[in-house]
């Protein structure tokens, strides 16, 4: 039985706790207890993101993870941070709270595939996203993330063959704004796929002085139609410095917690998908992840991320090529 069969049927992660278990206060007590600490990406939910001691992007998590002093790492995200992580800090204890939460750009390229892919095109170098599984990484000469692909492809001479997988729509803008011709791999985001750009022009229409925030992992016509185009982080930064007063936020709509905390006085709107008759476009796998998951796992020390040995040292070394060069 592997680890998420033995975690399914323990049914830790949902075991009934007490009705009146304050669990701010229960989780900040087996954090000391266990010397443990939180980290949780910009698209958790807010109550997660508020008891997160470490809060970020993909590659800010990843630089996290090399520097914080715990015993146990508690990651609220999907299970391919969770596995970045443990790369990083192997003698850790890496926990994940729902192992269910996977990530659809992670899982459109399996990793059997993207080496034939690979053996194809030998004389190519291989640039991956971050969103990828361990197994893909030991494929990987670097890894980039959505704050540095750009800086990253740009290190390569110009001439050179490169292979970006596995988001087309982030590979298509890094190859538009650096005049590349990365072979791409065939992979998407469920999430940023499914912004409708049809909704967002209605709602420009609606906020005419608002700014259209974009993720470049959103399709080429969503970019071309945004005032901004950047990683969480960036979109980020440049709502706490623009003077703008109306963001319309085509990306995971969980950065909104943090844009509103930063800026109070502005409005954030959510881009909205295109089958959906909510205002906003979430991560399904991301808000698997829950307050009483995180205290069961905290208090279980389970689910745990495991990852072999010969793969993990493989798939540290593009990530720790990706920290040098970021």
């Amino acid at each position: 039985m592997n680890i998420k069969e033995c975690w399914l049927k323990s049914g830790f992660a949902n075991e009934a706790i007490p009705e009146n278990t304050d669990l701010v206060a229960e989780i900040a007590r087996l954090k000391k207890e266990k010397n443990a600490v939180i980290m949780a990406h910009y698209y958790q939910t807010g109550d997660i993101q508020d008891i997160a001691d470490v809060i970020g992007d993909s590659l800010a998590l990843a630089q996290w993870a090399t520097k914080v002093e715990a015993d146990i790492i508690v990651m609220c995200g999907v299970h391919f941070m969770g596995e970045t992580v443990k790369i990083l800090s192997s003698e850790k204890k890496v926990l994940v709270p729902d192992l269910n939460a996977g990530c659809s750009l992670a899982e459109s390229c399996p990793a059997d595939k993207f080496e034939e892919f690979v053996k194809a095109h030998p004389d190519h170098t291989v640039i991956s996203y971050v969103n990828t599984t361990a197994a893909v990484k030991t494929l990987t000469d670097v890894v980039v993330t959505s704050s540095n692909a750009r800086k990253i492809v740009d290190s390569f001479p110009k001439d050179a063959k490169l292979i970006f997988g596995p988001d087309r729509n982030l590979g298509n803008y890094i190859n538009s704004v650096t005049g590349r011709s990365m072979l791409l791999w065939d992979g998407a985001c469920h999430v940023h796929e499914q912004f409708s750009l049809e909704k967002i022009l209605l709602l420009k229409k609606e906020h005419p002085n608002a700014l259209i925030l974009a993720h470049p992992e959103c399709q080429s016509v969503v970019l071309k139609v945004a005032d901004e185009i950047g990683s969480t982080l960036a979109l980020l930064n440049f709502t706490k410095t623009s003077d703008a007063k109306e963001f319309i936020v085509a990306t995971e709509s969980g950065i909104i917690h943090e844009m509103r905390k930063y800026s109070p006085d502005k409005t954030f709107i959510p881009a909205p998908p295109i089958d959906s008759t909510c205002g906003c476009n979430d991560c399904n796998f991301m808000k698997l992840n829950t307050m009483e998951k995180i205290y069961n796992c905290l208090k279980y020390e389970f689910p745990e991320i495991t990852i072999e040995e010969s793969v993990r040292v493989k798939a540290e070394k593009p990530i720790r090529k990706m920290l040098e060069l970021s």
